[in-house]
């Protein structure tokens, strides 16, 4: 990569489990909304229920929208999709073909529960946007913008942080295959953008630094799924994080408090919140 990469980056937290601010409103879910040298992006989309309200409140235009990216197709990331197209008109929409397929995952009585993309399937959504753009492979989404696609698992101690399937009998494993990140060109380094990293925290900013010639990772924002990951899991991730050094940590959602408290206690003032009005900005 020669570019020299977006001189400013602003990024919003509009959904996330946790909210800061007056009359904002926290969900399990995650939606990041991206600002770069003109280019508005939609990652994530939350549960649907405080996406406009939130982004109102926060002086976003979800109509200024010109790309939704899909970290992956669990509800929690996806159930503001309708809400989200509707406001934009026609965005670009990026997901991996596997995110519109039906997922599952068990009730504590070990039934099967719906967990993916609800009331809106793969081909009413083509019909409403101006591209339907697939990404099992790494795509330049706009320029210096970057989807991974489908992320290596070459971690052994890295799992999707879960009990997820593909059938409501809960027999066929999803390997969530779909699971993905952004990351944004900066001179400073890659500005990388997590959905739940069921492909493993570690193995995505790896990938990511293989795909960019090992540039440095400046920042990771997002759900991490760490929130049930046991202590050998914890340690090895703590260990792999700080060989690569990275500046600033801003986990969300999925991470879970003892995971965020690990990461506060790890790498201390380098960590800052990521709810709901969180502002975070990088300029080269």
């Amino acid at each position: 990569m020669t570019r020299s990469g977006h001189a400013s980056v602003r990024i919003t937290t509009v959904v996330d489990n946790t909210t800061q601010g007056r009359m904002l409103l926290g969900e399990n879910g995650l939606a990041l909304w991206v600002e770069a040298n003109g280019h508005h992006i939609l990652f994530d989309t939350g549960q649907g229920a405080v996406l406009s309200g939130n982004a109102h409140k926060l002086h976003i235009d979800l109509e200024d929208t010109d790309t939704i990216v899909l970290s992956h197709g669990h509800y929690d990331h996806t159930g503001g999709l309708v809400t989200a197209i509707r406001a934009a008109g026609r965005p670009q929409l990026a997901a991996h073909p596997m995110a519109f397929k039906p997922k599952f995952a068990t009730r504590y009585d070990g039934t099967g529960r719906e967990v993916g993309i609800l009331y809106f399937n793969e081909d009413a959504i083509r019909q409403k946007v101006s591209r339907l753009i697939y990404t099992e492979k790494p795509t330049e989404i706009a320029d210096g913008i970057f989807v991974t696609g489908e992320i290596p698992r070459k971690t052994a101690y890295e799992d999707t942080g879960g009990h997820f399937f593909l059938d409501r009998e809960c027999d066929h494993i999803d390997p969530l295959a779909d699971d993905q990140a952004l990351y944004i060109d900066t001179p400073q380094g890659s500005v990388v953008l997590l959905g739940c990293a069921h492909a493993g925290v570690v193995n995505t900013l790896q990938y990511i630094q293989e795909l960019t010639n090992g540039k440095p990772i400046l920042a990771v924002m997002g759900g991490m799924h760490i929130a049930r990951a046991n202590h050998e899991r914890m340690t090895q991730t703590i260990a792999d994080l700080r060989k690569m050094n990275l500046a600033h940590f801003y986990p969300a959602h999925c991470t879970g408090l003892a995971g965020a408290a690990i990461l506060w206690s790890a790498f201390p003032g380098r960590v800052s919140p990521c709810m709901v009005g969180t502002v975070a900005e990088f300029c080269g």
